[in-house]
């Protein structure tokens, strides 16, 4: 059983750094998920915990996942991620070169239930979101190229149907057409920072998860 990587933890909400191959939310079809252990940490010094999930990662994802201890606090929170106040860094790791070393993705997104994935389209449906990201290379190395990601909107698997669009799938994605192994229920995405400001101070505040410790994320760029 992997162990809960805590970054903060307050008494308003604990910030951790979510493990891949773990969902995010409690299910009756999953032995352990980060909410379970979230509730877990917090049952060793409150008789009743109550753990509020402010937002989810990808099962396949790992990085910054904050939960709330009280119910103002996880309100508090979904008005600025409903407001967009909220501020995602991601970091990912492709095989092939980008032909540009820095862009802005605008597309057309369709949610495919059947295959539990995203499909880019041409142009805008009724069933379609828009969807918008830009990104640069920040390194390269034996096994491919790092990326720094910003997601615009926050759409379903937007960050991994987005690159694989434009022939940039990422290391371990089988689904959108890596053709590289990774680990299991894994792939080389990782939410590395999660940024806003405080709602009655104004300063800004950051969380950043370390990236995954195996062979594939040894870059210099981010050890530095």
């Amino acid at each position: 059983m992997s162990k809960l990587e805590i970054i903060n933890n307050n008494n308003d909400f604990i910030v951790v750094n979510k493990t891949a191959g773990l969902i995010t939310e409690k299910s009756l079809y999953e032995n352990l998920t980060i909410e379970d252990q979230v509730f877990q940490h917090i049952l060793k010094t409150k008789r009743k915990p109550y753990v509020g999930v402010i937002h989810r990662l990808d099962r396949v994802t790992s990085g910054v996942l904050i939960f709330a201890k009280k119910k103002s606090i996880l309100s508090s929170f979904n008005t600025l991620f409903s407001s967009r106040k909220v501020h995602k860094t991601y970091l990912a790791i492709v095989k092939n070169k980008p032909s540009k070393s820095s862009g802005n993705l605008v597309n057309f997104l369709v949610k495919n239930t059947l295959e539990k994935k995203a499909d880019i389209v041409k142009s805008k449906t009724k069933q379609s979101l828009n969807c918008r990201l830009s990104y640069k290379v920040m390194d390269q190395n034996d096994f491919g190229y790092l990326l720094e990601i910003r997601p615009k909107t926050g759409r379903f698997h937007q960050i991994r149907a987005q690159l694989a669009h434009i022939g940039l799938p990422i290391i371990g994605d089988e689904k959108y057409g890596s053709d590289q192994s990774y680990y299991p229920l894994s792939v080389c995405l990782h939410a590395w920072k999660l940024s806003y400001k405080d709602v009655n101070s104004e300063e800004l505040i950051t969380f950043e998860a370390p990236l995954p410790d195996n062979k594939f994320w040894k870059f210099k760029e981010v050890e530095k």
